[in-house]
């Protein structure tokens, strides 16, 4: 997906990192920009909206492994942010390479960063078919965004602007952090008559304090006191839609449990998934005069079963 327009342009100085940062450092450099740019806390700021595309723009490169060593080696290639002429005695740069493969001076063959591109060109001195070339596909364009968890679930319509327009397109039901679609034709105009290119567009998923999902699934942790796991009860789950479903706690119901809840996961035209519920025993930080003594007694009535058997025997295998 590597494009002209990246000789041109500086991803890491747009997010404020460094050549050398991690995904980890690029992905908060990037929550924090896309927060601060964001349309909504910047209503008719041009200036800041632009800044927000960029970032966009330039996370959705950097995101990507393949397409961040894909800039990084355009970028080498190119001495920097675009091709630099030699001085007297120095280098010449790519307009005079071109120049004197075809016997004129530096200056008689220009880089053009609209039309076929880079990789056009190359192709057309080597064989590729030339500089009269048919109808040939527009660039593709690199754009991210951020969008809520319940957006993400219900596979919400996302709206963009993009270089004075707006783009619109529906996301996947439960569309992870991270993942990067396809939107057709919403990229650079082709050439020739040819078809305009697509828009990457990588998607970013504000996280949720209580739900994750997996595919369909939805996956949750629910807290349950020591007496409801070790004598079975009823719980009240709460769910993506916002109602309480009650989920049967079997006695003896260990730390780690997964609860199966049918029908209460996301939908979407392949079926419907389910709340994935797993019990963690919640020990409290403070106890009652009443409630050590009632423990106490406990322990001493359980003092010879070792949960720990096993553990050891198993350790010596």
């Amino acid at each position: 997906m590597a494009s002209q327009d990246w000789f041109n342009k500086d991803f890491y100085k747009a997010l404020g990192v460094s050549k050398d940062a991690s995904q980890d450092d690029i992905k908060k450099a990037y929550r924090r920009l896309a927060r601060d740019l964001h349309p909504d806390r910047n209503p008719d700021d041009a200036s800041a909206e632009q800044r927000f595309k960029d970032v966009g723009e330039a996370y959705a490169v950097l995101s990507s492994e393949d397409d961040r060593r894909q800039y990084d080696q355009i970028r080498a290639m190119g001495g920097g942010a675009r091709f630099q002429a030699g001085g007297p005695g120095g280098a010449g740069n790519f307009e005079d390479m071109l120049g004197g493969m075809f016997g004129g001076g530096g200056g008689n063959v220009r880089f053009q960063t609209g039309g076929g591109g880079f990789e056009d060109i190359l192709g057309g001195l080597f064989g590729g078919g030339g500089f009269n070339r048919g109808p040939q596909k527009g660039g593709d364009i690199a754009a991210a965004t951020e969008v809520s968890f319940r957006d993400a679930a219900s596979g919400a319509t996302v709206t963009l602007g993009m270089d004075g327009g707006r783009i619109s397109t529906r996301l996947p039901v439960g569309v992870k952090d991270g993942q990067r679609i396809r939107v057709p034709g919403k990229g650079r105009p082709g050439s020739n008559g040819g078809p305009a290119g697509d828009l990457m567009l990588t998607i970013h998923v504000q996280p949720h304090p209580v739900f994750t999902t997996d595919g369909l699934n939805l996956r949750m942790r629910l807290p349950v006191r020591f007496d409801e796991a070790a004598l079975g009860a009823q719980v009240e789950v709460p769910t993506l839609g916002g109602e309480r479903v009650k989920v049967k706690v079997p006695s003896g119901t260990q730390s780690g449990t997964t609860l199966r809840v049918k029908g209460k996961g996301l939908t979407s035209k392949k079926g419907t998934g389910d709340l994935l519920v797993t019990v963690e025993v919640a020990v409290p930080h403070k106890l009652s005069r009443d409630a050590k003594k009632a423990l106490e007694a406990l322990s001493e009535t359980l003092g010879g079963d070792d949960p720990r058997a096993d553990l050891y025997r198993d350790a010596s295998r």
